[in-house]
């Protein structure tokens, strides 16, 4: 089973840099092309859309592999969807940009947690990208589109830290830290998260992740 894990991490390792690099492109066009006394009071409203977005896509992908490997029960498949995605996501898109922040010193670093700062938003989300998962089993559109909104909205928790402008060793170390917001959550909460909870053999992750 590790070692098909594995092999899901790495396969999902170029799309999550490419989705990193989409993050970066945005970041330089906001720096470089003078936005970001414009962007900045509006990012936190930008992330509080992209965050619950992230939140609905990952309920809607744990929940619809969970159900997939053969569990229907709604109450097991709403705690493992609503665990899978609030808690995940909060890693993914506040704790680890957080993180980042505080190691490279951006002057405006603040960790917003979403299902605390905005519940009303956050937890909705969660509850019914649950029910669309558990009615509709499909895995491929939610999860690349999971991997772009994770990395934009990690991206805007950082643009709301950031001061004046970011130097290109800053550039660099904010890519790696989108790719580690992104890949290793994101996997987690889409394939390995459901996973652990289902009886069914691990023999047949392939089979099931491939719709991923």
């Amino acid at each position: 089973m590790f070692k098909q894990i594995a092999g899901e991490l790495k396969r999902h390792a170029p799309f999550t840099a490419f989705g990193a690099v989409t993050g970066i492109i945005i970041m330089v066009i906001i720096i470089f092309g003078d936005f970001l006394a414009k962007v900045s009071p509006v990012s936190d409203d930008v992330f509080y859309v992209l965050h619950p977005t992230h939140v609905f896509l990952s309920a809607l992908v744990t929940t619809s592999l969970f159900v997939s490997y053969g569990r229907r029960k709604i109450w097991l498949a709403v705690l493992i969807g609503y665990t899978g995605s609030i808690g995940i996501a909060t890693v993914s898109d506040s704790i680890i940009p957080y993180i980042g922040e505080t190691l490279l010193d951006l002057p405006n670093r603040g960790i917003h947690i979403g299902f605390i700062e905005e519940p009303l938003l956050t937890n909705p989300a969660a509850f019914a990208g649950i029910v669309v998962g558990y009615w509709w089993s499909i895995t491929r559109f939610p999860h690349a589109g999971h991997v772009l909104i994770s990395t934009w909205a990690s991206l805007f928790h950082i643009i709301m830290a950031v001061g004046t402008t970011l130097s290109w060793v800053q550039f660099l170390a904010i890519f790696l830290f989108l790719f580690l917001a992104v890949w290793l959550p994101c996997c987690v909460s889409d394939i390995i998260y459901p996973i652990l909870f289902a009886r069914r053999s691990a023999s047949t992750l392939s089979e099931v992740t491939q719709h991923s």
